[in-house]
Parts: structure tokens; C-alpha cells; sequence
């Protein structure tokens, strides 16, 4: 073979519209059938893929450089060790090329063989984020076969069978089987995590696809933390005796999450106790409190999302991931937009008036992404201050000089 030979394709990425993309297979060997996305964030690809809210998804990275700090055990988002990805694949520019950071522990190639990710490189990103944006978000199928030997009739028929995200309820795939409680706190260089010794404040986190940084943010802010199934009851929430009241991230589509959640969060709402909702939780309050929800053209995927607090006039730089948004006109009177999106003008954030609930639809933990939206884990816990008579603390603090 000479250097201008083309090496035969051991990777496909088939679209609903019969576009046929050929490429070099990473990780997983097989196939998997799902909705094609493109998020622009640079670094965090470890993180991105760990992220429950990605399920359903196969994620094409915008920026050509994926895996060059490899893959570690820390940088995992899904808070089960032991499941597998909710991701359906990974769309990559570039090859794998050795990884190059301390903290590496293996190939990035390799982890994804272990999560059962299906990998492609060799792709025209630009090409198909161009075509993700001008056409919307398309269904597909990704397969990796190192012989070049494709069962395509297999293929098309996963793709075929594919039902899409809309009206799919996706929590309860990503959700944690059991009752748990949570006290790690933030990574610090040098030290790793840490471990909350003394708690002021008792959190009840309702798991429909929780982060792991979510759930550290609140233990940083002194809550100890009970993770309870997106399927938990109000009783069984309230059973807890729960100082404030937190809904998690999640994949899928809210109006089907809502079927069993909605009711649940409205009883909640009756009780006056502090909540704090993010992306599919606040999307599911937004639906509680008599708001609808629709799905997006292309979706927020990204860490360099730029929104607006409209409570302070402050901007902010936000990581983003949902394809569903809250319709900022269905709000009922009583409800205030407090957060929008400065990209496309859509709902951001929400909060009611008169009582200590409000929500993003952005993710303020990060992992990956910048740390600008972490004062809205304190304006939460400053609820829960008021309501035991506690001093409240700045939301805003200035780095150390």
C-alpha cells in the first residue's frame, strides 16, 4: 500500500436520511443506534461521556483534539462506577494520539472499550455539526467492525428501531436503584476529594441522572446529602426530613419523565421546604408549576454558553447539555424567568415568587466548564439559612489575590 492509498473504513456513521459517513473504529466493537449531537466544549471529554444526561445521545466533538490527556478515575460524572456509559457513541476529527497529562491512567481508546462505547475518527465534524445546525438533531447509527465486515441489514434495522427522544422517559435507565447518602467534596490539587466531616444541613437529591460534581457542590456547602430514585415518592422524600429539596440533571424527554415526577414536585411545592432544580429538574418544575416544555433544533451542548442573570444583570459563561427547553410564554403568572440564554433568547432559569424554589437549565457545578455559576448553590443553601434563622453568606465571592 503507498501513502495516498485510502485504508478501508472500519467504522460507519449512518444517518435517518441515508447519509453515510465511513471513518476509523475506536472503542467498543458492535453498534448502537441514537441521537446525534455536537458539543463544542475543548476540554471535560471524560466527563462529557460520563454524564447520564448524555443518554440516548452519540456525541460528535466539535473540537478535533479528543484524548490527549487520556483517561483517569477521577474524572468520572455517573456516580455508579460500575454501569455503562448512557452514551451511544462518540464522533471524533482526529485519531487518539498518546496521552500527555499526570494524571492519565490509561489511553482514551482503552477506557471506551471498558465503558462499551462506540467510537468513530477520521469524520468531517464541521461537515456534520453544519449539517446538525442547518437540519436539526438526526437520528443515526454508529458501528465499529476491525475486519470492515458490516452487518448492515443489522444496522439499518437498529437505526430503524430507534424511537428517538421524543416522549422517551430516559431517568429511569440512569436513575440509582436504591436510597444513598453523599459526602464527598471538591477536588483540590494536590489532595484529590475530600470528605464532608461536619454537617450544618440535610439535602434530599432527587436522582434522575445525577452528577457527581452536583452532588459535591452541595457538600461543599456543608449539606449532607440523601440521594433518593427519580421514582421516590413525596412521602418517601419527605420521610427524610430534608432541610431543602434538590432535582438532578437527566436525559430524555421531561413531558414523559413528568408522567410520575410532576405530581410528585407539586406536593413537594406545598410544603414551603427550599428547592433547587437543574436542566431536567428544572425542566420538570417548569412543568409542576403549569409550563410545557418542547424540544430544541439543535439542542445546548457545550461549556461556552453565555446567560444572563436577570435577578443581578450579571452575564455569565455556563456548561449546557439538553435538547428540551422550558417555553418561557407557558409560565403562569407567579413564575419568574430570572435566567436566559444569550445565544437564542430561550428560558434559562425560573423561580417562584414568594416561595424559595427556582431553577437553571444550565449545569452550575461544571465538570467540564467554567465555575462562573457556583453562587447558585449558595443563593440554595442561603434558602435553607433563612428558614433556621441563619446567617446567609455572599453569593459572590472575589478570588483570592
Amino acid at each position: 500500500m503507498t501513502g495516498w492509498e485510502q485504508s478501508p473504513a472500519t467504522a460507519l456513521l449512518i444517518l435517518a436520511d441515508g447519509t453515510r459517513l465511513e471513518g476509523r473504529g475506536i472503542g467498543a466493537v458492535g453498534h448502537s443506534a441514537g441521537e446525534i449531537c455536537f458539543n463544542t466544549a475543548m476540554t471535560g471529554y471524560q466527563e462529557i461521556l460520563t454524564d447520564p444526561s448524555y443518554a440516548g445521545q452519540i456525541v460528535t466533538f466539535t473540537f478535533p483534539h479528543i484524548g490527549n490527556v487520556g483517561a483517569n478515575d477521577e474524572d468520572i460524572e455517573t456516580v455508579n462506577m460500575a454501569a455503562l456509559s448512557g452514551v451511544r457513541g462518540v464522533v471524533l476529527k482526529a485519531d487518539i494520539t498518546n496521552p500527555s497529562n499526570y494524571r492519565s491512567l490509561e489511553r482514551l481508546d482503552a477506557w471506551l472499550k471498558k465503558r462499551n462505547i462506540v467510537g468513530i475518527t477520521g469524520i468531517d465534524t464541521r461537515a456534520l455539526t453544519a449539517l446538525i445546525r442547518q437540519s436539526g438533531l438526526p437520528d443515526g447509527v454508529i458501528a465499529h467492525a476491525p475486519d470492515c465486515q458490516f452487518d448492515e441489514a443489522s444496522i439499518n434495522a437498529e437505526l430503524k428501531a430507534f424511537p428517538g427522544l421524543v416522549g422517551l422517559d430516559l431517568a429511569r435507565e440512569v436513575t440509582t436503584a436504591q436510597t444513598y447518602h453523599w459526602d464527598q467534596t471538591g477536588w483540590k490539587l494536590g489532595e484529590g476529594y475530600g470528605t464532608l466531616e461536619n454537617s450544618e444541613f440535610h439535602i434530599v437529591a432527587v436522582d434522575f441522572g445525577a452528577k457527581r460534581n452536583i452532588l459535591r457542590c452541595l457538600a461543599d456547602q456543608g449539606a449532607k446529602v440523601t440521594v433518593v430514585p427519580a421514582s421516590a415518592s413525596a412521602a418517601d422524600i419527605l420521610s427524610h426530613n430534608p432541610d431543602g429539596i434538590f432535582l438532578s440533571n437527566g436525559p430524555g424527554d421531561p413531558a414523559a419523565t413528568g408522567q410520575y415526577a410532576v405530581p410528585t414536585i407539586k406536593t413537594l411545592l406545598d410544603t414551603g421546604k427550599p428547592m433547587f432544580g437543574i436542566c431536567l429538574g428544572h425542566q420538570l418544575l417548569g412543568l409542576a408549576l403549569g409550563g410545557s416544555t418542547t424540544k430544541m433544533h439543535q439542542g445546548h451542548h457545550g461549556a461556552n454558553h453565555p446567560v444572563k442573570d436577570l435577578t443581578t444583570g450579571k452575564v455569565e459563561i455556563t456548561s449546557m447539555n439538553h435538547g428540551f427547553a422550558v417555553e418561557k410564554a407557558s409560565l403562569p403568572p407567579g413564575i419568574t424567568e430570572t435566567h436566559v440564554s444569550l445565544f437564542d433568547g430561550s428560558n434559562a432559569g425560573l423561580s417562584v415568587e414568594g416561595k424559595p424554589v427556582f431553577s437553571v437549565q444550565y449545569h452550575p457545578e461544571a465538570s467540564p466548564g467554567p465555575r462562573d455559576s457556583h453562587y447558585l448553590f449558595t443563593r440554595f443553601l442561603n434558602y435553607v439559612r433563612a428558614q433556621k434563622g441563619m446567617d446567609q453568606k455572599p453569593e459572590y465571592v472575589a478570588p483570592a489575590a
